[in-house]
């Protein structure tokens, strides 16, 4: 294959050739034809898609001087009709011509380079070697690419021998390792001249717009997101339906719209460290009336707290109890969590008493003393694992008082 046909005309859509050679990469099925519409992935742009015979094109790659299409299915040898992802390419082909507009007048008019380029599914993306971007430096920036957007500067392709890269004055001069033979040079007319394998538009014109949606450090420059073309109108579609949802949630208008939920937000925090106050207060007045209760060993159940509660409770029981022995439990029965709670000289394995606890539970956990934790599906069964541990302390010489009673 000299120049395929996504290279010879990228606006192609269809394609008759023949498959060449086929076979299996990691369980899936590949095919190579004699011609390809299908541009493999390569230089921050991701391989086109669309069918091969009825057979779903997944990715095109290159391998070894030819394009492999990786296959929903296999396909044998013979001629073959392909037939591209429009959408895609077309996409693909406004953020490309895009990119390149951007990275000109970054260099040209602000003496930004670009170091990178990455073509996402939702958005785009450069790197510049410049650490911070103001945010009027962006909106020059971004003004000045949709100004040549609506020159409809023509962008067209041509070949040149390497030796005069110089002579035309070619932007870039990163070739692959080994590269031989002409240079696939992209033009913007008057603006830029660079080597390029991907598939452009023939007109700025055909960008229609391009949006700068935010900036972050990387690499010690700063990387540039972008949407263009179509994205920008259905990025704008997506904002203004969130923004009528919001709305009507709200009770706002958009302009109010940041100050509305900065507030809800500023509330929402409040209500949290009151609720997170009430909790541990609710988690004292429970570990003060299981104290009271002077067993020894305390069960309780709460159906509609958290492990975070059971904690609370068992720290609190072991501040004013600090011999006590506690199997607590929450979550809506026969599933919850549970947590065997045993205080400095209860006299009571942790390590051993746990296991048991859950096994009992139909769970399992772990933990250190004072706390051994974790997950049943059988929290019914919580009076008879409080039994058994009652039998382990008496077997092992406790009586039915706490050692901080005596």
């Amino acid at each position: 294959m000299d120049r395929p046909a996504y290279e010879r005309d990228a606006y192609l859509r269809e394609l008759d050739t023949e498959v060449v050679a086929t076979g299996e990469c990691d369980g899936r099925p590949w095919a190579v034809t004699a011609d390809t519409l299908f541009y493999p992935e390569g230089g921050g742009q991701p391989s086109d898609r669309g069918r091969m015979g009825g057979v779903e094109v997944l990715e095109a790659l290159r391998h070894e001087g030819t394009v492999r299409h990786l296959l929903s299915s296999p396909l044998g040898p013979g001629p073959i009709h392909q037939a591209l992802d429009w959408g895609r390419r077309f996409d693909h082909m406004q953020q490309h011509t895009a990119q390149h507009l951007l990275t000109a007048v970054a260099l040209t008019r602000f003496g930004w380079r670009t170091t990178a380029f990455h073509l996402g599914p939702v958005q785009s993306d450069i790197e510049l070697d410049v650490p911070a971007l103001e945010a009027e430096r962006l909106r020059q920036l971004e003004d000045a690419v949709n100004e040549h957007c609506r020159e409809a500067r023509p962008v067209t392709v041509r070949h040149a021998p390497r030796e005069r890269m110089e002579e035309l004055g070619v932007r870039s001069r990163l070739l692959p390792e080994g590269f031989e033979g002409k240079l696939r040079l992209v033009e913007i007319a008057g603006l830029d001249l660079n080597t390029c394998g991907g598939t452009h538009l023939r007109s700025t014109a055909e960008i229609g717009a391009v949006g700068l949606i935010g900036s972050e450090p990387m690499r010690g420059g700063t990387r540039l997101h972008f949407v263009a073309g179509d994205r920008v109108r259905r990025r704008l579609a997506a904002h203004e339906a969130r923004n009528l949802e919001l709305r009507g949630l709200l009770g706002s208008s958009d302009e109010e719209l940041p100050q509305v939920v900065a507030l809800r937000v500023e509330r929402e925090k409040a209500l949290t460290r009151e609720s997170r106050r009430l909790l541990e207060e609710l988690a004292a007045a429970a570990a003060q009336a299981l104290a009271a209760r002077r067993e020894l060993v305390v069960a309780a159940h709460w159906p509609e707290r958290d492990m975070a509660f059971l904690l609370a409770v068992g720290k609190a029981l072991l501040a004013a109890s600090p011999g006590a022995v506690a199997l607590l439990a929450a979550g809506p029965p026969p599933v919850g969590s549970f947590v065997l709670v045993a205080g400095e000289g209860a006299g009571l394995d942790l390590a051993a008493a746990g296991p048991e606890v859950a096994a009992t539970l139909g769970g399992r956990g772990g933990g250190r003393a004072p706390f051994w934790q974790g997950k049943a599906t059988a929290l019914d069964r919580l009076g008879e694992a409080a039994a058994a541990l009652r039998r382990r302390l008496k077997a092992e010489g406790r009586g039915e008082s706490r050692p901080d009673e005596v």
